[in-house]
């Protein structure tokens, strides 16, 4: 895990940019930077440019993330930012700004403020309470219920109704979302610094 092949340098790195999406691509794992912790009220976000972990804002409401979120490397949403990743079932809390591996099992798409904003669902790679998750599925419609709720409420005060859930998705969609993300990563992202 987190073997960087990059020379070493005297700069601090920044994964977002160094690191690959996929750990283990036949095994759908994705590399994962920690950004919430689930019971967190507040928005951290990691500066694109920089991968430094930023409050983005404080918490609108009393709805607290109900799972660990984060960002993936070397992808760019529509949203303008690195594809977003939900990482449930995690018993003890990690370290905001760590690197993780999680195992994809499906996608949420998702509209916010019209523009797509779709989450990645996972469970971390070597967690074997989570062996027996390998699909959205086997979370039950009690976790479907209460992520819709989430995102639809989390800005409800601030923006009323600007976010819509559109569905949740098999593994398949969710590599499918990954790979566009670091088509447009390529395309749109990088194509700024040449």
């Amino acid at each position: 895990m987190a073997n960087i092949n990059h020379k070493p340098s005297k700069y601090m790195l920044n994964l977002l940019h160094v690191l690959p999406s996929f750990a283990d691509e036949n095994k759908a794992v994705l590399n994962t930077i920690v950004e919430i912790n689930s019971g967190n009220l507040n928005k951290y976000e990691i500066i694109t440019e920089s991968g430094q972990l930023k409050l983005d804002r404080v918490g609108y409401s009393s709805l607290a993330y109900p799972f660990v979120y984060g960002a993936i490397p070397q992808t760019w949403d529509y949203d303008n930012d690195p594809l977003d990743i939900l990482i449930v079932n995690v018993i003890e809390p990690l370290v905001p700004g760590c690197l993780v591996e999680a195992r994809m099992i499906g996608v949420m798409k998702f509209e916010d403020g019209g523009e797509i904003d779709d989450k990645i669902i996972a469970v971390l790679s070597d967690d074997r309470r989570s062996d027996h998750i390998k699909s959205v599925e086997d979370l039950g419609e009690q976790f479907k219920k209460e992520t819709t709720y989430f995102w639809e409420h989390v800005k409800y005060l601030k923006k009323p109704g600007t976010g819509i859930t559109k569905g949740f998705f098999d593994q398949a969609e969710a590599v499918k979302v990954v790979k566009e993300c670091e088509d447009r990563y390529k395309e749109i992202y990088l194509k700024k610094f040449e």
